[in-house]
């Protein structure tokens, strides 16, 4: 298999250089992720526009998406990330385990939205209308569905980038999940 190489600041036009400076005040780093988008031009600018939109969901929201969507994917690049991020967030390492899972026991709520969203990821864009209703009933809305959609295609983005180009992860791994089926 070919080795997909992750361009550093020195490879990377002054406009993506710019963007990696301010990644690199920000985060702290430039994740391989990141530098893996300046492959095409403006790849990096608009995912990270898409990424930072204003939404309805909150930051552990978020992350709940982010989480099922990427072990739907089996991205171990996003796992490995959003396990720091979920972390970082107020969850558990046992929450996060079980929300990977496509549950969240420990909030109804956010087990609406875990179950939601690997049930839209895991059959293509078409949720189950029991938990398209949970979901509502469970305090999102419309807007909500429309935000957690586009989290999803998003998520969805840099899953399949990384399985695409297999670049190192540069993020503490995510332990191993067990007694989940392949989907």
């Amino acid at each position: 298999m070919k080795n997909f190489t992750v361009p550093t600041r020195e490879d990377v036009s002054e406009n993506n250089q710019a963007i990696f400076d301010n990644l690199k005040k920000g985060i702290g780093m430039v994740p391989n992720l990141y530098a893996y988008f300046t492959k095409s031009e403006t790849a990096l600018q608009d995912y990270l526009t898409l990424q930072n939109r204003k939404t309805s969901l909150r930051p552990k929201e978020k992350e709940v998406v982010n989480l099922v969507v990427s072990q739907v994917n089996a991205c171990d690049y996003c796992l490995a990330a959003h396990t720091t991020i979920g972390k970082m967030n107020g969850f558990t390492d046992e929450e996060i385990l079980e929300i990977r899972k496509g549950t969240a026991g420990f909030n109804s709520k956010l087990d609406a939205l875990a179950k939601f969203t690997k049930d839209i990821a895991v059959n293509r864009g078409r949720a189950s209308q029991a938990n398209t209703e949970a979901l509502l009933e469970a305090g999102y809305t419309e807007t909500s569905l429309v935000d957690i959609i586009l989290l999803i295609g998003d998520k969805t983005i840099s899953n399949f980038i990384y399985g695409a180009a297999q670049f190192p992860v540069d993020f503490p791994a995510a332990p191993a999940l067990y007694g989940v089926e392949a989907v």
